[in-house]
Formats: structure tokens, C-alpha cells, sequence
């Protein structure tokens, strides 16, 4: 186990991709906590379907203008820099505020702080892979989701915490707890990285710019990706990934408490298994599929998602067998498709423009996605299956764009392989 390439590659790893990965768990842990309990912790203190959808789609909303100036912080600032004060202000903030939440008013403005993670994701993705080792990519990636999933299988403690305590103070008490964990990390990862090379250089080169002077540079970036099919279609997979997440993120356990009638103390079961199921596929099969071209485990991922979300609506009351079947269909299936996703990513992507690219992508995947939340809201108070109906015809378009992506891919290596 110890030659296993994913120990390897966690073991050689220096500089910014060791700061950024070893300090994730400091975020996973309190997250996954209290994650699966969010919207019903929503509903016990008086919200509805519609106003958690609003929440959800009025900080979407915000998080628009914020990625569009994410590339621009990102390079005046610099990667690292921009990273701990944005980090602070998106996570540990939020979590005060929902730790004390009292009405609808507490949440949405948690909601609209929370926005502000647009501004770190992007410097935070810059400075994890823009001085790594290009070969190393699909492994970092996997690591940094395995270090959010293993605490993932802590979840079941909030569980018991909510049998003895009940919903309400236990979720408050997960927020403090996360308050301080987040913060912890921010300090952390600035003290275990650099500035990158590149961010140094955005930096010089933008030092007597204003924002809205880099923001005009962004026209000429929209032409480049444009005229990038690859990037395009990854843009269109990262898309669906981003709206089923904010569908599953706020109505499965809706569904599954409402519907299913299964007791919310029962619901960190589930989360666990993923956790557990998506870590044995990283180690048992992902090295395995990154040997292969990423058009098969791609389509095969969207597949499963499929079947994942057909088997939660059809699942009878009480029905543990089929939800837990369900989630272990998700859970393979994410941990197949998300890696692959993030290094296409990446590869896709100009390294001299990466912030200001994934701004605009950003900006566009938001702009989409912000009515989302307040139409599966809305489906969800006429039935508790139909933001799962949606999320299937969201992965059955995710499987035609990654076999879209796959075919333009080789029929581009074909072309440099003729070349040479």
C-alpha cells in the first residue's frame, strides 16, 4: 500500500500543493459535520421550501459580481494573500452567523457572506496547481477530496450528537466549532505557501492597473475560450456538476426526511457510506482509470448518476435499502467523474490568463445556475421527487458534452500524433 502511486505522489509533494492539501482536512472535518443537516436545521427554525430555494438562488446572485472580480483580486492581490482573507470572510463568518440564525433574515445574510468563497476558490485553485507538477494533477485532486471525505466518516458523531442534544443546538454548536476550524486553516495554508510565480507576475503586471482597467482585458479572454471547444465542453460538464450539486445540496435531505420518513438522526448513515465507498474507489480504482482516456469513465459516471438519482425517487417510505443503493451508485460515480473534471480543467486552460479564465467561467456557471435553487425550491413544495427529475436530465446532458469533449480530445491528439 505504502508504493500505492496516490502515497507516492502525497508523500513527494512540496511547496503550495503540500500547504493547500494537507491543510483541507481543517475544512472538511467541521463542513461535513454539519453539511447534511443545513436545510432541515433551515426548516426546524421556520423556513420553507421557497425561502431556502431564495437563499440559495439570491447568493448565487451575489457570487456573480464576486467571480467576476475574482480573477482581478486574485492577480492584484495575489494568490496567497487573497486566499486567507477571503477564506476567513466566506467560511468563518458565515458560520457565526448561522450558529446564532434565529429567522429567514440570519440566513440569507450568511447566504450572501458565504458568496465571497468565489473570490478564494479562485485564488485558492491558483495557488494549488499553478507550480505543480502537471503529472501529479489527478492525484493532487483526488487527495484533496479524499482529505474532505475521511472526515466524512466522522459525520455519524453529529448524528448521535443530535439524538442526545437535539437538531437545533447541535447544529449551532457544529458552526462554532466550524468558525474556528476554518480559521485555523486560513492561517495555516498561508503560512505553508508561496506566491506562485505566475501570481507574481500578474501581480507586477497589474500593480498600477485598477480593477476596472483589468477588467477590461476580460473581452479578449472570453475570445480565447471561444475559440477553445475543449474548454467549452468542460465548462458545460463542470455546469450540470455545479446545479446538481446545489439540487442535492438542499433537497436530499428534504426528501429523504419528508418523504421517506426517515428520521433525521438516521441521516449521517448515509453520508458515511459515500465517504466510505468514494475513498475505496480512489485507491482501488482510480489509478486503474487514469490510465485510460477520460471519455469512457466520464460517460460511464454520468451513467450512474443517472440511476442514482432514479433509484432515490422511486425509493418507498422506510426505504434504507434503496437509498443507501442510491447513494453508493452517487458515490461511485462522483468519485469517477470529479478528478477527471478538475485536471481537464486545468489542462484546458491558459496558464498566463488562469485567474481571469476561471472568473469568466465562473461568472457564466453562476449565471446559469442562480435560478436553480428557487425553481427546484419551487418544485420541490409541488413534489418532493422533482428537483431529482431535473437533476436526471441535468446528467443525461453531462454524458453528451463528456463524450462531445472525448471526441474532440482524440481527434485532436490524432492530429499531433499525425503532425509529429
Amino acid at each position: 500500500m505504502k508504493n500505492h502511486s496516490l502515497f507516492t505522489t502525497l508523500r513527494s509533494l512540496r511547496g503550495n500543493p503540500r500547504g493547500c492539501v494537507y491543510t483541507e482536512p481543517l475544512w472538511g472535518i467541521p463542513f461535513n459535520l454539519y453539511a447534511p443537516y443545513v436545510s432541515i436545521y433551515m426548516v426546524a427554525l421556520g423556513l420553507t421550501d421557497k425561502q431556502i430555494g431564495l437563499i440559495v438562488s439570491i447568493s448565487w446572485g451575489f457570487q456573480i459580481l464576486l467571480a467576476l472580480f475574482s480573477g482581478v483580486i486574485t492577480d492584484k492581490m495575489g494568490r496567497r494573500r487573497t486566499t486567507l482573507i477571503f477564506d476567513i470572510l466566506s467560511w468563518s463568518v458565515p458560520a457565526l452567523i448561522s450558529a446564532i440564525a434565529q429567522n429567514f433574515w440570519y440566513f440569507l445574510a450568511a447566504g450572501i457572506i458565504n458568496s465571497v468563497w468565489r473570490v478564494t476558490h479562485n485564488s485558492w485553485s491558483c495557488l494549488l496547481v499553478e507550480d505543480a507538477d502537471e503529472h501529479q494533477l489527478v492525484d493532487i485532486f483526488t487527495w484533496i477530496y479524499i482529505a474532505n471525505l475521511m472526515v466524512g466518516l466522522v459525520a455519524p458523531l453529529a448524528g448521535v450528537l443530535i439524538g442526545i442534544f437535539s437538531l437545533i443546538p447541535t447544529v449551532r454548536g457544529l458552526y462554532v466549532f466550524a468558525a474556528i476550524m476554518f480559521t485555523v486553516k486560513a492561517i495555516l495554508t498561508y503560512q505553508m505557501t508561496q506566491e506562485t510565480e505566475q501570481g507574481k507576475i500578474r501581480m507586477e503586471e497589474t500593480r498600477h492597473q485598477s480593477a476596472f482597467s483589468v477588467l477590461s482585458g476580460y473581452g479578449d479572454v472570453l475570445h480565447e475560450i471561444l475559440r477553445t471547444p475543449q474548454t467549452l465542453y468542460t465548462a458545460g460538464i463542470m455546469l450540470v456538476l455545479t446545479i446538481s450539486n446545489v439540487i442535492s445540496g438542499n433537497f436530499w435531505a428534504i426528501i429523504v426526511t419528508e418523504k421517506l420518513h426517515i428520521p433525521a438522526q438516521s441521516l449521517a448513515i448515509f453520508p458515511f457510506v459515500k465517504s466510505a465507498v468514494i475513498l475505496l474507489f480512489f485507491f482501488l480504482m482510480m489509478p486503474r482509470i487514469n490510465k485510460l482516456h477520460f471519455k469512457l469513465p466520464l460517460v460511464v459516471g454520468f451513467v450512474g448518476f443517472i440511476a442514482s438519482q432514479i433509484i432515490l425517487i422511486t425509493a418507498p417510505v422506510l426505504g434504507y435499502s434503496f437509498l443507501l443503493v442510491s447513494v453508493v451508485l452517487e458515490a461511485g460515480s462522483f468519485a469517477m467523474v470529479s478528478p477527471l473534471v478538475d485536471r481537464m480543467t486545468v489542462l484546458t486552460i491558459d496558464p498566463k490568463e488562469r485567474a481571469r479564465i476561471l472568473s469568466i467561467l465562473f461568472v457564466g456557471i453562476i449565471l446559469l445556475t442562480s435560478p436553480f435553487g428557487w425553481i427546484a425550491g419551487t418544485l420541490s413544495t409541488f413534489n418532493k421527487d422533482l428537483p431529482f427529475v431535473l437533476n436526471i436530465a441535468l446528467f443525461a446532458i453531462g454524458s453528451v458534452l463528456a463524450y462531445l469533449a472525448g471526441q474532440a480530445s482524440q481527434k485532436r491528439l490524432a492530429i499531433e500524433a499525425a503532425a509529429a
